[in-house]
């Protein structure tokens, strides 16, 4: 598993995936979504399903000594390294936004949402999205991926809205609590967030495998 996984970075990942990690540094942007941020981080996770399905890159990998759930697992490991990166990113950016710049006038007078926990968790339910609907609708047929992505981007620019609404309804503005001290409230959604993360990669994963096995290549 440890070498196609290798083999995916190596010859697989297309080098706007890497690219698009810079997207993170949104997080810092004043009066702009920044949520989209997460967005252009599955855009470049795309890049990589595109420029395979252009090399055949399944074909040549169950061409391989591998098993074909192998082939499944590697690509869902490469996504999930990715988004654990960025995520990563978005985390460290955020906490610099909490600490240093809690009180900063051009973040406070944002009507937006702001970077914090209730953002962060908001960035595993999208790239959860992107593993469900994206990866696991590529591997219904192992070949197409616009369908997939189409619907991807309805439910990913959903996902931002009702992010960017929450927080104005009433009793719900601690979900834009900017200072760190302040926003430990908001620990338990980035917690939930996680476990559905985890929790749906795994389930897609799993399905994704079963679906690869009965596709006639």
């Amino acid at each position: 598993m440890k070498k196609l996984i290798y083999k995916e970075f190596a010859l697989a990942t297309s080098p706007l995936t890497f690219l698009f990690l810079g997207f993170t540094v949104m997080t810092f942007i004043p009066g702009y979504p920044v949520l989209c941020g997460a967005f252009f981080v599955c855009f470049g996770i795309f890049h990589s399903y595109q420029t395979a399905r252009e090399d055949d890159d399944i074909t040549y990998t169950i061409l391989l000594p591998v098993r074909k759930a192998d082939v499944v697992s590697a690509k869902y490991a490469a996504a999930v390294i990715i988004q654990g990166v960025a995520f990563v990113l978005f985390a460290i950016f955020s906490g610099i936004r909490m600490v240093f710049f809690a009180d900063a006038a051009v973040y406070k007078a944002n009507v937006l949402m702001g970077a914090n926990f209730v953002f962060l968790s908001f960035v595993l339910l999208i790239f959860a999205a992107f593993n469900v609907i994206f990866i696991g609708g590529f591997f219904k047929t192992a070949y197409r991926y616009g369908k997939p992505f189409v619907i991807f981007i309805i439910v990913n620019f959903s996902i931002i809205a009702a992010a960017e609404t929450m927080h104005h309804l009433p009793g719900m503005a601690w979900l834009n609590i900017l200072d760190i001290k302040n926003a430990v409230c908001q620990m338990p959604l980035l917690a939930c967030a996680a476990v559905i993360y985890v929790i749906s990669a795994v389930v897609s994963c799993k399905k994704s495998e079963t679906r690869f096995e009965n596709t006639d290549l």
